[in-house]
């Protein structure tokens, strides 16, 4: 399945949809997460990360992360970014999803809030198989 941009419409842009063909949830609003800091992992242009995963951190990952260049336990004020803690929702970059998830280490998904380019990065199967949200 190809990523298309939303097309404008009114003003504004159509829905984002998530990996399962639906709207697009909020990933997270404590803390703020997305690639624009509105609480949802949408992607377009200007989002060179492609941050489209909403993971759960676990502390298994974000010590993962810290070891790939990417620290994201550590506050940095500077920045306005409180550092992530296990249990938080974040909008990560579906290329780090995929590096954690060969290396053993990938945190749970919420398909619901994980944006449909992600699966040009990831099969379906594998989010699934990290999904906390399926019956």
């Amino acid at each position: 399945m190809a990523f298309r941009e939303p097309a404008e419409r009114g003003g504004g842009r159509l829905p984002a949809l998530n990996v399962l063909g639906g709207p697009l949830a909020a990933c997270g609003r404590e803390p703020m997460t997305g690639f624009w800091r509105d609480g949802c992992c949408n992607t377009g242009p200007d989002d060179r990360g492609v941050h489209t995963v909403c993971a759960v951190m676990t502390a298994e990952f974000l010590a993962f992360s810290k070891a790939a260049g990417n620290d994201l336990s550590t506050p940095r004020p500077e920045f306005g970014f409180q550092g992530l803690s296990p249990g938080d929702r974040w909008c990560l970059c579906a290329g780090r999803w995929v590096e954690a998830l060969n290396a053993g280490a990938a945190p749970r998904l919420v398909l619901a809030a994980t944006h449909i380019a992600t699966l040009a990065y990831a099969p379906l199967e594998a989010l699934k198989a990290h999904a906390i949200d399926l019956n």
